[in-house]
C-alpha cells in the first residue's frame, strides 16, 4: 500500500507536464481576479491559494471515497480472493497506461476524461456564480467545484482508486495524488514555468513514463507476493525453515 501511495504521489507530482496549461491558467486567472489589496499582501494571497487547493483536494478525496466504495462492492460481488487479484491487475494496467500516456506513447488514454463531462456541465454554472472570489470561504467552495474539472489524468487515477477496495483507502489514494499536484499548482509562476520548459523534452517525459511503469510493476509484484500468489524471495544460501514452538 505504501508503495502504491508513493506511486500515485509521483503521478500527481509529474502531472504538471500534462495539465500545466489547464490548471496553471485557472489558478492564474483566479489570482488576478482577486482585489488588488489581496494580491499585494503575499500572506493573504497565499491563504486564498491554499483555500482553492484545500477545496480541490477535498473533492478529490470525496471522489476517491466513492471510487473505493465501488471497489468494495466489486470485491464482494466477484469474491474477496479473486476480486482483489483482478483489481490488482486492473490497477497495474491503469498505472502502465498513465506511464505510456505521460511518455507520449499512448495519447488516446486521455479520452477517459469524457467520463466526467456530464457532471461538469452541471457543476460549471455553479462555479461561475462564485466569481469573482472575495473571501477564503468562497475560494474554498470554488476549489471544491474545480476539483471536478474534467481531466484525463485525474479520471485515470480515480478509476485506479477503485482498486483500493475501500472508501477510506480510495480517499487516501486520491489525497496522495492531490498532494503531489500541489507544488506545480501553488507555485504557478515558478515551478510550473520551469516544468513547462522541460515538458517539451521528449527524454524527460519518456523517463517519467518509464519510472511510473516500473513503480506499477514493482507494486504489483510486492502485492502479489504479500497475498501469497507468488513465492517469497529468499536470500540465496539461507534455508527457509519453519519454526515450531
Amino acid at each position: 500500500m505504501e508503495l502504491t501511495l508513493f506511486s500515485v504521489f509521483v503521478v500527481g507530482l509529474f502531472s504538471t507536464l500534462h495539465c500545466v496549461g489547464m490548471c496553471g491558467g485557472i489558478i492564474g486567472a483566479l489570482t488576478f481576479s482577486l482585489p488588488p489589496t489581496v494580491r499585494a499582501d503575499r500572506l493573504r494571497l497565499a491563504g486564498f491559494v491554499a483555500a482553492y487547493n484545500a477545496g480541490r483536494l477535498a473533492s478529490y478525496s470525496l471522489a476517491g471515497a466513492l471510487a473505493g466504495g465501488i471497489g468494495d462492492r466489486l470485491l464482494a460481488w466477484i469474491s474477496p480472493a479473486h476480486g482483489r487479484l483482478a483489481l490488482l491487475l486492473l490497477a497495474t494496467a491503469f498505472m502502465v497506461g498513465i506511464g505510456l500516456y505521460l511518455a507520449g506513447w499512448f495519447p488516446r488514454f486521455a479520452a477517459i476524461e469524457r467520463i466526467g463531462s456530464p457532471l461538469w456541465r452541471r457543476l460549471e454554472p455553479v462555479g461561475q456564480r462564485l466569481l469573482p472570489v472575495t473571501s477564503p470561504w468562497q475560494a474554498l467552495l470554488f476549489g471544491a467545484i474545480w476539483g471536478w474539472l474534467p481531466c484525463g489524468l485525474v479520471y485515470s487515477v480515480l478509476l485506479w482508486a477503485i482498486t483500493t477496495g475501500s472508501a477510506p483507502g480510495g480517499a487516501l489514494f486520491m489525497l496522495a495524488f492531490g498532494l503531489g499536484t500541489l507544488p506545480g499548482v501553488m507555485t504557478t509562476g515558478i515551478l510550473t514555468g520551469w516544468m513547462t520548459r522541460f515538458s517539451r523534452t521528449r527524454g524527460l517525459r519518456q523517463g517519467i513514463g518509464l519510472l511510473l511503469i516500473a513503480l506499477a510493476l514493482a507494486s504489483l509484484w510486492l502485492n502479489l507476493e504479500h497475498a501469497g500468489h507468488l513465492p517469497a524471495l529468499n536470500t540465496p544460501g539461507t534455508p527457509n525453515h519453519e519454526h515450531r514452538y
